[in-house]
C-alpha cells in the first residue's frame, strides 16, 4: 500500500468523524430544553406540609367490654408466646421475667425474687397493683406504660388476644378478682348529658313576667311555665375514668 491509498483511508475516516460531530450539534442545537418562564406553583394541602398526615388513634375499647366476650382457653394458648420468658404455674419461679401465677391484683413490681426495672419499682412505691385495666394497658404498649421496662415486647396489639390472656391469667388465682362489669366502662361523655342541654338559658328557665291586665285573666296554666324534668335540671355525675 502506497502513501496515496493511506493517505485516502485516513481523509475518509477523518471525514466521516467531522460528519458525526456535525450531526450531533445539529440535534442539540435543535432538541436543546428552552426556558418558558417561572412554572405554576401547586397550593400544597392544609396540614400535610409534604409528609402524609397522622390519623388520629382510634379510641381504645375499655377493658371491661373486652372481657365480657373473652375466653380464658383461647388464652392459654396466647400464653405460650410468653412461656420462654415467664412461668404461669404456682411456684414455678421466675425466669427472666417474674412469675405470673397469681399476677391479677398483686402489687407491682412486688414478686419475691425478681430484679424490677426503676419504672416498675415507681409503679410499686405509688402502690399500683396489676389490675385488669393495668394490665391491660401494659399488654397493649409496655415501654409506653413502664418506659425503661426491662421486658423486650413491643405489645399485644390484638384487642380479643389481649382479653383472652388476661382472663386466662385471671384463672391462675386461688381467689380469682372478678371482671369490672361491663357498666362501669362508659365513656363519660355517655354517663353526663351536655352542658347545653342541661341548663337552659336564663331566658327560657322562667317565663316572662304577664301585664298585670293579663295576669287576672289568663288560665292558671299559662300563668307559670312547666317545671323542667329533674333529669333535665342536673347532670348526672361523671363516671370516673378506670385506672
Amino acid at each position: 500500500m502506497d502513501s496515496f491509498e493511506l493517505n485516502k483511508i485516513i481523509g475518509a475516516i477523518l471525514g466521516t468523524l467531522l460528519f458525526v460531530m456535525g450531526v450531533g450539534f445539529l440535534a442539540e442545537a435543535i432538541y436543546a430544553p428552552r426556558e418558558t418562564g417561572p412554572g405554576l406553583s401547586l397550593p400544597v394541602p392544609e396540614g400535610s406540609a409534604g409528609e402524609a398526615v397522622a390519623e388520629a388513634p382510634a379510641a381504645a375499647v375499655p377493658i371491661a367490654v373486652l372481657l365480657a366476650s373473652a375466653d380464658a382457653a383461647a388464652g392459654q394458648n396466647v400464653a405460650k408466646k410468653c412461656q420462654s420468658c415467664h412461668n404461669f404455674a404456682q411456684g414455678a419461679g421466675n425466669k427472666t421475667g417474674p412469675e405470673l401465677y397469681d399476677v391479677v391484683g398483686r402489687l407491682e413490681g412486688s414478686h419475691e425474687g425478681f430484679a424490677y426495672s426503676a419504672a416498675l419499682l415507681e409503679h410499686k412505691a405509688a402502690g399500683d397493683v396489676w389490675s385488669y385495666e393495668n394490665l391491660n394497658a401494659f399488654l397493649l404498649a409496655p415501654k409506653e406504660y413502664a418506659p425503661g421496662t426491662k421486658m423486650n415486647f413491643s405489645g399485644l396489639k390484638n384487642d380479643k388476644e389481649r382479653a383472652d390472656i388476661i382472663a386466662y391469667m385471671a384463672t391462675l388465682s386461688a381467689s380469682p378478682v372478678p371482671f369490672p362489669p361491663v357498666e362501669a366502662a362508659a365513656p363519660a361523655a355517655d354517663a353526663a348529658a351536655p352542658t347545653a342541654e342541661t341548663a337552659a338559658p336564663a331566658a327560657e328557665a322562667a317565663a316572662p313576667a304577664a301585664p298585670a291586665a293579663d295576669a287576672t285573666t289568663a288560665p292558671a296554666a299559662d300563668t307559670a311555665a312547666p317545671a323542667a324534668p329533674a333529669a333535665d335540671a342536673t347532670a348526672p355525675a361523671a363516671t370516673p375514668a378506670a385506672q
